[in-house]
């Protein structure tokens, strides 16, 4: 099957884009909100449609080109749990997951996939979002499955367990299967950054991936309310501690050949990584360009889906939707 065609919204970076790109999908269009965003994606794919617009906004009947679609992929904001309710943006959060759904309704792809919080999969406290969702895609005629993937289990060098929906029309749901692992060693961040630890001749490189053992800690881009560019919370700095890295804040640059690694001294005897190797630790091809000052180029990384998952799962949907069609009883397909 060639030519399956997809929209993205909520695109960000382009991390579920280039993934889905990479599996043999087409964009049609990536909607997103943030001037930065939609930089990044311009800088990278000039031939892409690329829209700068909130989804709450958008208009999909003065866009038809859109009716005709594969695939409809959203890497949304993470939605809070029910728990957290009396917080602002969590209102927002949740109208964007339920935008999704209804553009679902709207343009009616082949399937549909939305990328968020573990916890959306099973955890109590997101039932309702759970139940919405579910009377929703039951009443447009789709089948869907929840499950959890870590990007660490596909190459990634980092720990980062993602939520999953995908939805197919029910004459393709019994040909997905959800994505295996691909790898069994986990890509360890001495061995996916030594290289560029070294570029700028600094001497301690070997030493400080020796020990370096262990993947990431999730990558958190954090709030546009909030000051500049660090690794995430204090229990993500604890964990690059251990490995000898100072999780407060983003380096302009990798450290030279003067750099002293002392990280029994503290956060400054520590090396710190750069925008450029938190790409690689979400599994960004080196040749992607991210635009914008060193917090927003961080932020868009942190908050993007790793693009070697996104390809696993375009792979899979690819095979679903290349498989022939089920018959459903009281359905006709329309091929």
């Amino acid at each position: 099957m060639s030519g399956l065609r997809f929209v993205d919204v909520c695109a960000g970076a382009g991390g579920l884009a280039l993934g889905l790109e990479q599996a043999g999908f087409e964009p049609v269009l990536l909607l997103d909100k943030k001037p930065v965003a939609c930089a990044t994606l311009r800088r990278n794919r000039p031939a892409w449609q690329v829209m700068e617009t909130d989804l709450l906004d958008f208009a999909p009947s003065r866009h038809r080109e859109i009716y005709d679609i594969d695939l409809l992929s959203a890497g949304l904001p993470r939605v809070k749990s029910s728990a957290t309710v009396a917080r602002t943006e969590t209102e927002a959060e949740l109208r964007l997951l339920e935008a999704t759904v209804y553009l679902a309704h709207a343009v009616q792809p082949r399937a549909l996939v939305i990328e968020n919080v573990p916890g959306l999969v099973d955890a109590p406290d997101y039932e309702p979002i759970r139940d919405l969702i579910r009377k929703e895609l039951h009443h447009l005629g789709y089948r869907f499955r929840w499950f959890l993937l870590n990007a660490a289990d596909f190459g990634v060098p980092q720990d980062r367990r993602q939520g999953l929906l995908v939805a197919l029309k029910k004459q393709y749901f019994e040909a997905f299967r959800p994505p295996e692992p691909l790898v069994h060693e986990r890509l360890s961040v001495g061995r996916a950054l030594r290289p560029s630890m070294a570029m700028g001749g600094w001497r301690d490189a070997d030493r400080w991936a020796a020990q370096a053992l262990g993947v990431a800690p999730t990558l958190v881009g954090g709030s546009d309310r909030r000051g500049g560019a660090d690794l995430g919370p204090t229990g993500t700095k604890k964990a690059w501690a251990r490995m000898g890295v100072d999780g407060g804040t983003v380096a302009d640059e990798v450290p030279g050949p003067d750099f002293v690694w002392a990280p029994e001294t503290g956060r400054y005897g520590m090396v710190r990584i750069t925008t450029d190797q938190a790409a690689l630790l979400q599994g960004f091809p080196p040749d992607w360009e991210f635009t914008g000052k060193k917090t927003a180029r961080y932020r868009q990384i942190g908050h993007a889906s790793p693009p070697p998952v996104a390809r696993a799962l375009g792979l899979a949907i690819r095979d679903a939707l290349s498989t022939p069609a089920t018959p459903v009883a009281g359905y006709t397909p329309t091929l």
